[in-house]
């Protein structure tokens, strides 16, 4: 079997969490727990008649005073960025991260999240940033945790790309 580690980026309370809790148990819980550190989570996958076991990183967001420990990147075949466009300050974050991930790890697949998709009519999109973020390769995907719109689309097109990396 393949085993693929992917990393989850981003601010805090942006949905990482929530997002892995929707791809690996199809759960969503309104209450908010702060991940401290780092949380793993396994899921096996099938793409290609091949089995993937993809065990996917929570890292604690990035936020003023707390920086994301860069050695959890090691050994990471791929990342999600999440973003809540809700907040435009969680773009610039992104961005910033993605620079560091990047730095530190050999450049692998990145997708995006732009999170909170249930939440679309209160999005602050700022398009310099999206533009940014696809002229550094990254595919982007309108996701919502809650509802679990594109969750499932955004971590296979990333397994997808890892195997063909």
């Amino acid at each position: 079997m393949i085993r693929k580690k992917i990393c989850m980026l981003g601010a805090f309370s942006v949905g990482k969490t929530s997002l892995i809790g929707r791809y690996v148990k199809s759960i969503f819980s309104e209450k908010y727990l702060t991940t401290v550190g780092v949380k793993i989570e396994k899921k096996t996958v099938e793409i290609n008649g091949q089995d993937i076991q993809l065990m996917i990183w929570d890292l604690a967001g990035k936020d003023d005073f707390t920086d994301i420990n860069m050695s959890y990147l090691r050994g990471a075949a791929g990342f999600i960025l999440v973003i809540d466009p809700t907040r435009p300050a969680t773009f610039q974050v992104a961005i910033d991260v993605l620079e560091k991930a990047i730095t530190t790890v050999a450049t692998v697949p990145v997708t995006v999240a732009l999170n909170k998709a249930d939440l679309k009519a209160d999005w602050q999109v700022d398009e310099n940033s999206l533009e940014i973020l696809k002229q550094k390769g990254c595919e982007l995907f309108e996701t919502s945790a809650k509802d679990g719109t594109a969750v499932e689309a955004l971590f296979e097109s990333l397994t997808r790309q890892m195997l063909n990396a």
